[in-house]
């Protein structure tokens, strides 16, 4: 079986084409080119040149030396996906220093340990709550507002810097050099500061520009829509790439807005995490009921089967008649909410349901499944824009290499690779193998493409020595439109079971369309009719694996998991200690000789 892939890097970039640097060769190249558009007042897209762009840029990074940022020094933005980070984020690297995204939803406690790790000396934060709580964290720290109002009061206080003083702070920054410190999620303890360098954004944009694998998405004149928040390292490098490509970048902050977005900003391509395309599809179907339900499930299978035609050869006649049809009743019309010229979506950050795949593919929305860590840059390996296999994350972007060592764990390099965890040269020796990154997740190699099969820290032993992988049976549970999140148990265990909780936004909906009672997340997490419905995914999710693999019982918490708590990470990855330690009292009780839990056999 291959155990190794490697893609030669096809971007050739001068040492000294730093991420600044690269600003101001778009901006003087086009600059009356579109950089963004960003939503006024009253909602309208208005547009905002590379020209612009840049000299708010500098006026921000000359406002920030006259702040006392020094060459070098860490600077903390904390907000929503807007245009105002993106200032922020290239006038802290125009004016030498390294930024340091925080996620707007991190608690007190997350901060905390953020500011004192790297060191941080000023922050910029959105709302006047988020500045208080950081102003208060160490004596002497700078919060600043990252509003339009708050840049430009912080610009208008660098008047007084030159030009020639701004441009000196950048004069010897080479692409080797610190760009950026990206906390990681900490799914297993406190999160490490990974260093990104100028060359790892800039080398690995221009790779996955040049890739003819993969590169399609960026050609011609294209407009992606930001969603993600832009301290996940997937938004920064497509912001990046953006620049790099020429793409018109469009942000949105909020799920509330997301589908208006869509449709009037109208983009072509998009990063996002798989969940929020399992969302798109599962308010799709629960807003349909009776006939209309009936044909859209049709259509969406249609749809299915259309794509899984375009890995076996081409859709038959009869296919193609039926998908004109399913076309014509809801196909084109979810496409039209979806702005109409969406073709790409790049799905990373967690595994994609083949059957979600498959739809948006059939759809006409080719989603591009890749596979990366902070530590790699994002995406690491991606599925081609054509001759996609569902299912896989495809084979590596130019400029990367992987291997599966002989446990399975998959390894990496390239020009993508960080620089290390910042304060943590243990943690950093901890995960290298001779110039390969470990990177803890477990997959296989199989006809030229990668398939991740679970995380090497969550195998599962039971006490007869069976291991298990839960990551297949909590993919499966996660795709159900009611269920947010699943937890798979069994380690020391003489049989595996499962603990979910139940979609707070999606619920309503769901129990419409089942007949049911409005109830809240607690009320329903005890309705034995909502127990039963969830029985039958968990008796879905069961068909995967092998009996001895199967979920036998199950509990419905009474609430979702929490970033507050630390269930969650700022980018919705469950950590399983906490809660197994929150809810051990449940977990037990399905252990227990008395249990009466419902079985999912």
């Amino acid at each position: 079986m291959q155990s190794r892939m490697t893609s030669p890097s096809l971007a050739d970039i001068d040492d000294r084409l730093n991420l600044t640097a690269l600003l101001h060769a778009r901006a003087t190249a086009r600059p009356g080119g579109v950089f963004a558009e960003a939503k006024d007042g009253s909602g309208e897209w208005r547009p905002v040149t590379l020209g612009e762009f840049e000299q708010r840029v500098r006026a921000v990074a000359k406002g920030l030396i006259a702040a006392g940022v020094a060459l070098g020094d860490r600077v903390g933005i904390m907000g929503d996906t807007s245009l105002e980070w993106s200032v922020m984020d290239f006038a802290v690297l125009a004016a030498g220093g390294v930024s340091v995204p925080i996620y707007p939803s991190s608690s007190e406690k997350q901060c905390a340990w953020i500011v004192e790790d790297a060191g941080v000396t000023l922050v910029a934060a959105q709302s006047a709550e988020q500045r208080a709580m950081l102003a208060g964290l160490q004596h002497g720290l700078v919060a600043v507002a990252l509003t339009t109002e708050g840049l430009s009061d912080l610009a208008d206080a660098g008047t007084d810097v030159t030009d020639a003083a701004l441009d000196e702070r950048t004069a010897d920054v080479v692409l080797g050099d610190l760009a950026t410190i990206i906390y990681t999620s900490g799914t297993t303890g406190r999160p490490k500061g990974a260093m990104l360098t100028h060359g790892n954004l800039v080398v690995h944009a221009a790779n996955v520009e040049l890739d003819p694998h993969f590169g399609a998405f960026v050609q011609g004149e294209t407009r992606v829509l930001l969603f993600l928040p832009l301290a996940h390292v997937f938004a920064r490098l497509a912001m990046v790439l953006a620049l790099s490509s020429g793409a018109v970048i469009g942000y949105t902050s909020s799920h509330k807005t997301l589908a208006a977005d869509l449709a009037s900003f109208k983009p072509t391509w998009m990063p996002l995490v798989p969940r929020v395309l399992e969302t798109i599809y599962n308010r799709a179907d629960a807003a349909q009921t009776g006939l209309k339900k009936t044909i859209f499930r049709w259509s969406a299978k249609v749809a299915r089967d259309m794509s899984v035609a375009q890995e076996s050869g081409g859709p038959g006649l009869g296919l193609k008649a039926r998908y004109k049809v399913a076309d014509a009743l809801v196909l084109g019309r979810i496409r039209h909410l979806l702005g109409g010229r969406l073709g790409y979506v790049l799905a990373g950050g967690a595994k994609l349901t083949p059957q979600i795949g498959h739809f948006f593919r059939g759809l006409g929305v080719t989603v591009m499944q890749g596979y990366g860590l902070t530590e790699t840059t994002a995406a690491q390996m991606g599925t081609p824009s054509t001759g996609q296999i569902m299912g896989t994350v495809g084979h590596p972007i130019a400029g990367c290499e992987v291997m599966v060592a002989e446990d399975g764990e998959i390894l990496a390099r390239g020009v993508n690779l960080f620089a290390g965890y910042w304060n943590a040269p243990e943690a950093t020796a901890a995960v290298m193998r001779d110039g390969w990154f470990a990177t803890g997740d477990l997959g296989e190699i199989h006809q030229g493409s990668l398939t991740i099969t679970g995380r090497k820290k969550e195998i599962l032993v039971l006490s007869s020595g069976k291991n298990i992988q839960p990551a297949v049976l909590e993919d499966s549970l996660r795709s159900h439109p009611a269920i947010q999140d699943s937890v798979v148990i069994g380690d020391g265990r003489h049989f595996v079971s499962a603990v979910v909780t139940l979609d707070p936004v999606l619920l309503p909906t769901w129990l419409k369309s089942h007949d049911l009672p409005d109830m809240c997340v607690e009320e329903a997490s005890r309705h034995e009719r909502v127990r039963e419905l969830i029985g039958r995914a968990i008796a879905t999710a069961n068909e995967h694996v092998s009996r001895a693999e199967a979920i036998r019982e199950f509990r419905i918490l009474p609430r979702e998991f929490t970033e507050a708590r630390e269930e969650i990470t700022a980018s919705l990855k469950v950590r399983r200690a906490a809660v197994m330690e929150h809810f051990a009292d449940v977990i037990e009780s399905i252990y227990t000789p008395s249990s009466s839990g419902p079985s999912a056999a």
